[in-house]
């Protein structure tokens, strides 16, 4: 467990966060429930759910129960995908499967971003092999908000519990090196923590200070979901004070007119 303080005081209060990772969640396969598996973690990890916790998910679990596995084997590469393979030494099924999820192709000297189905700008559509059975690959959940709301609705109906659920992936950012989580689903907790009108230390009204706060808690769990073998796919974040909202994870890639990389 992570504790980060945020006063003098190293006691867990109001200004301190606690991060856990939840063992004991098996190896997810297609059609597994996942709010089922984390039920049975929790019970086993001896871990009470409390109101206010905020469960942090990588992708891969959610992808792996809802089939969005896909073997080499049974992909069937373009023309399109074999020709930008060969000019960047690229795997031509990750490239083909790519192409097949997204609605965008923005660059493909170099890297191949493309823009998701769902408005994500990312490497490969997310199609990545991490994590995944030997030869296959894990797509993004088809609507990564949707499945965050639906592991929720049974979370609460099992702990009659206020909890928040944020979906996390590896992403790379054109403006920084190394990945970082962030947060492509999520439910029961606003995507963003709005700072306007609060003041600052000296007094001053701040005019607009608008906070992903989601992202920030996907960052926060990747010391303990890792990026390799550390198995584990959910983290459990407690004494973080947020608000439930209608703005979701689909609401966080900015509008073309707004991309400054574009």
């Amino acid at each position: 467990m992570l504790q980060i303080p945020g006063g003098r005081d190293e006691a867990l209060s109001k200004q301190s966060i606690s991060i856990m990772a939840l063992i004991g969640v098996p190896i997810i396969e297609h059609g597994d429930d996942v709010a089922d598996a984390i039920l049975k973690a929790l019970e086993t990890s001896n871990i009470q759910p409390l109101d206010g916790d905020l469960v942090i998910i990588a992708h891969t679990i959610v992808s792996k129960s809802e089939g969005r596995v896909v073997h080499g084997d049974e992909v069937s590469v373009s023309g399109r995908a074999r020709k930008i393979a060969e000019q960047n030494g690229f795997d031509p099924v990750q490239v083909e499967l790519a192409l097949r999820e997204s609605k965008e192709v923005i660059r493909s000297e170099g890297a191949l971003i493309t823009e998701t189905k769902i408005g994500l700008v990312c490497n490969f559509s997310g199609v990545d092999r991490s994590n995944a059975p030997e030869d296959s690959y894990i797509l993004l959940p088809e609507d990564p908000d949707w499945s965050a709301r639906n592991i929720l609705r049974k979370l609460i109906d099992a702990t009659s519990v206020k909890l928040g659920i944020v979906i996390a992936d590896t992403q790379g950012r054109p403006w920084r090196k190394g990945s970082v989580n962030l947060a492509i689903g999520s439910a029961g907790i606003n995507a963003f923590k709005h700072n306007r009108g609060k003041q600052d230390l000296y007094g001053r009204t701040l005019k607009r200070s608008t906070v992903c706060q989601v992202d920030e808690l996907a960052a926060s769990a990747e010391p303990l979901m890792g990026q390799a073998d550390e198995g584990v796919p959910v983290v459990i974040i407690r004494g973080y004070e947020y608000e439930d909202g209608s703005e979701s994870s689909r609401g966080i890639p900015r509008p073309k007119s707004e991309d400054l990389f574009r």
